[in-house]
């Protein structure tokens, strides 16, 4: 089974590469056109896009910069004690929703330090899997269609990060 998975696997990009154009030229649609225009539209669309990831990036800094991760962690330490969430995971969980790169620094540096199979290497790389990057997203593509009211998307968005860091802790916990 491994075997024909690797099969599946190896010709997989390459099959997809193939039958896209394929089916364009059996369908008639000029490929390449279609293609440049797609291209262009994303270039503009990540023009659109630049002054909120601009904003987003600049607040990171702030955050980070001020010790207001390091103050808001030492806050809550107790609390995470009481869960049983290591308060090494608790900057790795303020920062994957703002940022997935901030996130993955935080996550390399942790494994580095704990080794990836300490209980923290695994809930830190649990986290990175349960959780979205709330605000890049709605800071990014909301912006990109020109959406200024979010209405639900940020608490609803907040709540699942919330969901998904609690059970890659209490998850991580029992099975490791």
């Amino acid at each position: 089974m491994l075997k024909f998975i690797q099969i599946i696997s190896d010709f997989a990009i390459p099959f997809i590469l193939l039958a896209i154009p394929a089916y364009g030229f059996f369908k008639k649609i000029k490929v390449y056109e279609v293609f440049t225009d797609g291209a262009k539209e994303g270039f503009q669309t990540a023009v659109r896009i630049i002054p909120y990831l601009v904003a987003m990036l600049v607040a990171i800094g702030v955050f980070r910069a001020s010790g207001a991760m390091d103050i808001l962690t030492s806050i809550l330490k107790p609390v995470t004690e009481l869960i049983g969430m290591p308060s090494e995971t608790l900057p790795m969980a303020f920062m994957r929703p703002l940022s997935g790169g901030g996130a993955t620094g935080i996550m390399t540096d942790l494994i580095t330090t704990h080794g990836p199979d300490s209980l923290i290497g695994r809930i830190a790389s649990v986290m990175m899997g349960s959780t979205e990057t709330t605000f890049y997203v709605i800071a990014v593509y909301f912006g990109a269609v020109s959406i200024k009211k979010t209405r639900h998307a940020l608490p609803a968005g907040l709540i699942a990060d919330v969901v998904g860091l609690l059970t890659a802790v209490i998850i991580t916990t029992l099975i490791f």
